[in-house]
């Protein structure tokens, strides 16, 4: 109790009041210590005079002090905010300080009761985050990274976070969620699975439901060149004093079955892709999601990612007829026209795994298991049909280089016709022999087919009457 009591008188007689009651207690035992007359004029206005004195310089004192060391409470850079500050510093003694607020990442930290505070007050940003003030009746200010100092009756409408983001969306891949119907719902199938289904979730043209990972990066649209904020930071994440308004000031309404739902700035992105997932998978069936459908040899998810990133990233795009071919018309994407009045950019949609029902993914593999059967019957018909072609044309063309090989001796002059048939054999078999023996020199087949030539030759020259009987060697008929 007395420990207390006495801890109390000296935090007072600390303050600036305690320390001129504390003089001027002190004056009053010298006074009365050298028994100096209290009675007097002149006391009174001695006294007067030291009063004042003491306030003065207690108080001057005082505001010199918070004035010179205040500003090495926070990197401040100029005159206004080092007045500033002394002020903030000043209040905090008082107790009637505004809240002290710090944003990190696009994140408010406080402490417990801080938002509650009504007073001139001080916040502090990194670089990646960025946030608009406003009273109770007005938007006021958008504030980048830095400092702030905010007045009474100003405090933070929303934050932002200046870095790029990237939100998955749809099933998780890594748990391989298969779809399935509500009566074969299991203990496993839960809410927060279904819940993530559900984002994504939509009807083909044959009316199969799927539901695909979609991964989208976005940020707040950020300047063509950096330049300082108002406390001299630049941030490598940039940033644009309107496009950090129209995020967090420009409202999206969501309309719910039992409330309306204001949409936050980093979920419009998400709300947009799927819709226009949603759009583009009616029109398509399920095989020609995974099947080649467009002239480039596209399937139907490439072509719906495709059109997906030209939606969101530029002002126009190609329409699709109801069954997903071009229609050659030229459509404004209204999409990109909204993120853009709302600060936004996405820079990349992917479409990752696609998950359905598995009833149907195995009904899909036994149809594809027949059709590759059924492909691969039709391509050995095929292939055995070209092997009967070519070798048609190969025996074909074998025939003409026989018969314009054979013939080269009777070609290019007029001859008489020959009454002894074994020359004529003679004339055909030369220029064969002679060919085969200009191609034989890797070939075991013209080998055999020269031997066969030189018995007959050989039985020519035996047989013939007129000539008589030589060895092959020789080159021919004498």
């Amino acid at each position: 109790m007395f420990k207390n009591f006495f801890s109390r008188i000296s935090a007072f007689l600390q303050t600036p009041i305690g320390v001129i009651i504390a003089a001027n207690g002190i004056w009053q035992v010298v006074m009365l210590a050298f028994k100096i007359p209290t009675n007097t004029v002149a006391y009174y206005i001695v006294s007067a005079i030291m009063l004042g004195f003491d306030v003065y310089v207690a108080f001057t004192l005082r505001d010199q002090l918070i004035y010179f060391f205040a500003q090495f409470v926070l990197p401040i850079q100029n005159q206004k905010y080092r007045q500033d500050i002394a002020a903030r510093v000043r209040n905090f003694e008082t107790g009637s300080r505004g809240p002290a607020l710090f944003v990190k990442n696009g994140r408010v930290i406080m402490h417990e009761g801080e938002a509650n505070k009504r007073g001139a007050g001080l916040i502090i940003l990194d670089t990646a985050s960025a946030l608009v003030l406003r009273t109770d009746t007005e938007i006021k200010d958008t504030v980048g990274p830095g400092i702030k100092f905010t007045k009474g009756n100003e405090y933070i409408a929303g934050s932002v976070d200046l870095r790029s983001q990237l939100q998955f969306i749809g099933p998780l891949s890594a748990e391989k969620y298969l779809l399935k119907s509500t009566s074969a719902s299991t203990s496993k199938d839960t809410n927060e699975s279904q819940n993530q289904r559900q984002q994504t979730s939509g009807l083909t043209r044959d009316g199969f439901e799927v539901s695909p990972t979609i991964s989208i990066k976005f940020s707040i649209k950020r300047p063509a060149k950096n330049m300082p904020t108002e406390s001299g930071v630049t941030s490598r994440y940039g940033f644009d004093a309107e496009a950090v308004r129209n995020a967090i000031t420009k409202q999206v309404i969501q309309l719910d079955a039992s409330d309306t739902v204001r949409m936050e700035w980093n979920e419009l992105p998400a709300h947009l892709v799927v819709n226009i997932w949603r759009e583009y998978v009616r029109k398509l069936k399920l095989s020609d999601l995974f099947t080649a459908i467009a002239p480039n040899g596209a399937s139907g998810l490439q072509i719906i990612e495709e059109r997906i990133n030209q939606r969101v990233k530029q002002a126009g795009t190609e329409a699709l007829d109801d069954a997903g071919l071009q229609t050659g018309e030229w459509l404004e994407s209204l999409e990109f026209k909204q993120l853009q009045s709302r600060g936004l950019e996405i820079k990349e949609v992917r479409i990752h795994d696609v998950c359905f029902e598995q009833s149907i993914e195995e009904k899909m593999i036994q149809q594809w298991s027949a059709e590759w059967l059924n492909i691969a019957q039709k391509e050995e018909s095929y292939l055995k049909q070209k092997e009967a072609l070519l070798e048609t044309a190969a025996r074909e063309e074998a025939s003409k280089n026989f018969a314009r090989i054979a013939s080269q001796p009777f070609s290019g002059k007029p001859t008489q016709p020959q009454e002894n048939p074994f020359i004529t054999l003679q004339l055909l078999i030369e220029p064969l022999k002679k060919y085969l023996l200009n191609e034989s020199a890797a070939n075991s087949d013209m080998e055999t087919e020269l031997r066969k030539l030189d018995e007959i030759w050989k039985w020519l020259l035996d047989n013939n009457p007129n000539i008589p009987p030589t060895s092959p060697d020789n080159g021919g008929a004498q």
